[in-house]
């Protein structure tokens, strides 16, 4: 997915800022949670980017959504809305993190598979491919797209392996039209 060019600029001013000031194990936890209510609540979304309301009212509302978040946190909320950049604070967030975790060398693996995969299954997975360093951290997120028929498409970074039965078959109906 794309990350906005508001969104890396604020997430790396915010970056800047938590290490100067020695928060940024904190508020990494914190935009954690952000990215996890912003994901959670359609209702949320909507009113954010509702044009008609104002920004106070706004910030009036994260406040009270967002009141357990540190100072920094909250400030930073609340800059993005006075800003008028409240639809992009899940991805802000977001890149955050993902500044944080880069950081650290964690590698964000994606596993696409067609039906629930034990944790057997998942390891053999990730120790067929040298994409993902095994002595490294990485954070996995696993999806579930029927779509795929079967098998998996592992991606790590930029770099993607598809061993899908979709892209299979489409490979075998390719190669009898081109014969």
């Amino acid at each position: 997915m794309l990350t906005s060019k508001v969104a890396k600029r604020y997430a790396q001013g915010l970056l800047d800022f938590t290490n100067e000031s020695g928060q940024t194990a904190a508020v990494f936890s914190e935009m954690k949670d952000v990215v996890k209510i912003m994901i959670e609540s359609q209702d949320l979304n909507k009113f954010f980017l509702t044009p008609y309301i104002d920004a106070k009212k706004k910030i009036e509302v994260a406040n009270e959504i967002f009141k357990g978040l540190s100072a920094s946190s909250q400030n930073l909320i609340k800059l993005v809305i006075k800003h008028g950049r409240e639809s992009q604070l899940k991805n802000i967030a977001q890149e955050f993190i993902n500044k944080v975790e880069d950081i650290n060398g964690v590698q964000r693996v994606t596993l696409t598979t067609a039906t629930q995969l034990s944790k057997e299954n998942i390891d053999q997975i990730l120790r067929s491919t040298n994409l993902v360093n095994a002595n490294s951290n990485f954070d996995l997120k696993l999806i579930i797209n029927q779509d795929i028929l079967g098998g998996y498409i592992l991606r790590v970074g930029d770099q993607q392996v598809d061993a899908s039965v979709k892209t299979k078959l489409n490979q075998v109906k390719k190669d009898f039209q081109l014969n």
